[in-house]
């Protein structure tokens, strides 16, 4: 997938995030990232970068996460040749490699308490030491960290150190989730939909339908942006008619009915949009005598009917399933009823 580097947003806590980084950029403090995954802490942090005095200097990232903690002081401070096994040659850590310029430590809460020690040594003094050797090394590297815990709860909980955490929280940016984010989602919708009909080759974007569009505003989008890029791009290229408005998303790529054997729990066939859970409507209390019993059986199965197209946001496939009838069945049933406008 392409890496995203512009911001899309005009929510005001999206655009006060931003404009908070745009103020720390010139100031030469470390800056800590707090987000949800999928909000946008890396290109916060790369913002922070460009927009310093540091801008045509290294940009190094280092993913704290991706590293077993056997390996990740190596990663970050280097090691001598023979420091340990497998340790051939002399190599220089991402310390080194960012002397002058920013480097960016992604996951940061992930870090063993050993390395934070270590970590803060490097904040405190401006000096790091190789794996195998006790010559100190000079360095002017400026820190960004992300990560999606609460730090302070960290430290309560003795699995983060408080006086890194005072060294690194000079300025904390907290990026607001997608669901915060009033008015966003439909921008970032059409801006990844304009771009994924450019690359399938449509000729023109056809825009969203007001399913999908009552889709995205209903959905909690615990990925983030992420997530919704990945769900927008998935419609689009599943959709087979490019001339019409694209009405129809797909949340769960996982979800089949015919997912392998062996789950705790069975999941639901995926819907292309999905329904809410509530009850169907109680029947009707008659206010009199029924003089006419088919009357008044179909005037309560069209109430039925209409309530769960509703709830199922007017998704046939969806409203069936949640009536136990087949795909005919309840389109038999809408034409009877004149509900299959």
């Amino acid at each position: 997938m392409e890496r995203e580097t512009q911001f899309i947003g005009q929510s005001a806590a999206f655009q006060d995030a931003v404009e908070r980084a745009s103020l720390a950029a010139s100031l030469d403090r470390p800056v800590l990232v707090i987000g949800e995954r999928g909000t946008g802490k890396e290109l916060i942090a790369e913002r922070l970068h460009r927009l310093s005095t540091r801008w045509d200097r290294p940009y190094v990232i280092l993913n704290c996460a991706a590293m077993p903690e056997t390996l990740i002081e190596s990663e970050l401070f280097g090691h001598e040749a023979g420091a340990f096994t497998g340790a051939t040659r002399t190599r220089a850590g991402r310390f080194e490699e960012a002397d002058g310029g920013t480097l960016f430590l992604d996951e940061l809460a992930t870090m063993s308490m050993g390395a934070q020690e270590r970590l803060l040594r490097a904040v405190e003094y401006g000096e790091v030491t190789r794996v195998g050797t006790s010559r100190p090394i000079r360095v002017d590297v400026r820190i960004v960290a992300a990560t999606n815990e609460h730090l302070p709860a960290l430290v309560d909980d003795n699995r983060f150190r408080a006086d890194l955490l005072d060294r690194l929280s000079f300025e904390v940016i907290t990026l607001p989730p997608l669901r915060a984010r009033e008015g966003d989602i439909e921008v970032l919708a059409e801006y990844f939909g304009t771009r994924m009909a450019a690359v399938i080759g449509w000729d023109e974007w056809p825009g969203f339908g007001p399913r999908a569009l009552a889709a995205m505003e209903g959905h909690d989008w615990p990925g983030n942006v992420r997530e919704l890029r990945n769900v927008i791009e998935r419609a689009i290229y599943r959709w087979a008619d490019p001339t019409k408005p694209v009405d129809a998303l797909s949340f769960d790529p996982f979800a089949s009915p015919w997912q392998p054997a062996g789950r705790k729990a069975a999941a639901k066939a995926e819907t292309p949009i999905i329904a809410t859970t509530d009850p169907a409507p109680a029947a009707p209390t008659p206010s009199g005598p029924v003089s006419d019993l088919r009357a008044a059986v179909d005037g309560y199965e069209r109430t039925i009917l209409a309530d769960t197209m509703a709830r199922c946001r007017f998704n046939q496939k969806v409203a069936a399933e949640a009536l136990g009838l087949s795909y005919d069945q309840i389109r038999h049933a809408l034409k009877k009823h004149g509900l299959n406008q």
